[in-house]
């Protein structure tokens, strides 16, 4: 911890949560009640003692207990308000940096009022364009805000569930895999434990389905489209959902989701991340991906599942005294819209928009199939080492071809030397980094000849007379 940890919310909230007044607690902690009082207001740090103490006093998970959840907060809240709908707001930089610390609680309620705000208008959109043309005319639902709060679940939980580590470990502990044959020993353990057939099905049959569970005949359905790695990984997510469909449930229960379109999203991404969990064991991949110093090509060949495949089990391994490399993770698809997002590392994606232009993961579009590399920096000074790489995506034929996304794998630069793909960077000149931002509109940087929006906290310096390397020019430093 190198700088003061002003934690205040989180001890008041454990505090709180515990059932316990300032007196008790600060006697457990063996601090006055008043220490304890200026700490729960943010005007004195959690030392590094102090923290040990309430981990040991409260068995609390040290690093979650000092995320740094305000820094995350501040950047969504930034985000927002430089929405044009604020403009007139005279908020500045600290007000929301005081909201943030002070009281993260409704700074994370505002977050969650201004992704309902932006469903709703994307809907009023849509519903004008329908009634615009009424042989369209329909209802419109969304399903953007859904996806929006199982992804913040996931992202609270550290994108990492014990519970269900376990469970994979207890059925691989169970299995008959003496021949090494994993989609055969899942496919016995469904017959005899489930009381399932897994059948293999012509692409006709099955159509644009990957797999199909029919209940009333009890069988699963795989695509002869799926490879053989991926008619594994269905079989452990359909193992999950037959038999351990309590425990997913209780896990769900905890993001207290606010409708049944979420709770079924979850669902589905917890029983992966059981896939995940079978065909990669913790422990194992654990140290394989540390011993080759996260050669993702080889891992990929080593447990025989798919590239993206890998890159998401490396953003799980968060098991305390077994931790990874805190990787993010992101796919855009050609068009640069983001599909999926996982940080745990700390860098802030844009929630509501696209990407920097100026991010390899974009680049990796001219050259598919190859890692590329950077070194990057976010206007903060941050830097950022990441590897992109495009990856396709199962097709049903010629009518309907393989999709391709491209993926972007990274981590902060501190912890870049534990990548094979960092020899010979030096990542020590940060300043040769490439400049980037969370996306244009928040991106406060003068100079960016790729820019496609003004920034919204900016005010235009308008002249005709002057053309510089933006079509957009600012005066830095003058926000509105």
């Amino acid at each position: 911890m190198d700088k003061k940890a002003m934690l205040g919310h989180k001890v008041r909230r454990l505090r709180r949560d515990s059932g316990l007044t300032q007196v008790q607690m600060a006697e457990m902690l063996g601090i006055s009640a008043s220490y304890l009082n200026l700490i729960e207001h943010n005007q004195r740090p959690v030392t590094v003692p102090l923290l040990l103490k309430l981990g040991q006093t409260f068995d609390v998970d040290l690093q979650a207990f000092a995320e740094d959840e305000e820094t995350r907060l501040l950047a969504s809240l930034k985000e927002i308000f430089a929405d044009p709908l604020f403009a007139a707001s005279e908020l500045g930089r600290q007000d929301l940096r005081e909201l943030a610390s002070v009281n993260p609680t409704l700074a994370q309620a505002v977050v969650t009022l201004y992704q309902a705000y932006r469903e709703t208008r994307e809907d009023i959109q849509v519903l004008a364009e329908k009634v615009a043309d009424r042989d369209k005319l329909q209802l419109v639902t969304t399903t953007g805000f859904p996806v929006e709060e199982v992804g913040d679940f996931f992202h609270a939980e550290g994108n990492h569930f014990p519970e269900l580590e376990e469970a994979a470990e207890a059925l691989l502990d169970g299995l008959d895999l003496q021949n090494g044959d994993l989609q055969r020993a899942l496919t016995d353990y469904l017959g005899h434990e489930a009381n399932v057939r897994v059948r293999t099905m012509p692409s006709e049959v099955m159509g644009y389905s990957l797999r199909r569970f029919d209940r009333h005949s009890r069988r699963i359905l795989l695509s002869e489209m799926l490879s053989g790695s991926g008619r594994t990984f269905q079989l452990a997510v359909m193992t999950a959902l037959l038999q351990h469909r309590d425990l997913i449930d209780r896990i769900i229960g905890r993001a207290k989701l606010s409708n049944d379109e979420g709770r079924r999203l979850a669902r589905i991404g917890l029983a992966n991340y059981f896939g995940g969990a079978v065909v990669m064991p913790y422990q194992r991949f654990f140290e394989a991906a540390r011993a080759l110093r996260h050669d993702l090509e080889i891992l990929e060949r080593r447990f025989d599942v798919s590239f993206e495949q890998v890159c998401h089990r490396l953003t799980t391994l968060q098991r305390p005294g077994a931790k990874g490399v805190p990787f993010f993770l992101i796919r855009v698809d050609n068009a640069g819209n983001v599909s999926k997002r996982f940080s745990p590392g700390g860098l802030h994606f844009a929630r509501f928009g696209g990407a920097c232009p100026r991010w390899n993961v974009h680049d990796a579009f001219r050259t598919p199939g190859v890692i590329g590399t950077q070194l990057a920096r976010m206007p903060d000074g941050t830097a950022w080492f990441s590897i992109a790489r495009t990856v396709t995506k199962t097709g049903f034929g010629f009518r309907s071809p393989p999709q391709q996304f491209a993926l972007a794998l990274g981590c902060d630069v501190a912890h870049a030397g534990q990548l094979v793909y960092a020899d010979g960077v030096d990542l020590d000149n940060v300043e040769a980094a490439t400049p980037i931002g969370v996306n244009c509109r928040l991106c406060p940087r003068p100079d960016c000849g790729q820019r496609a929006f003004p920034p919204l906290n900016q005010r235009l310096a308008i002249d005709e007379n002057l053309r510089g390397i933006s079509t957009y020019g600012f005066a830095p430093g003058i926000e509105r």
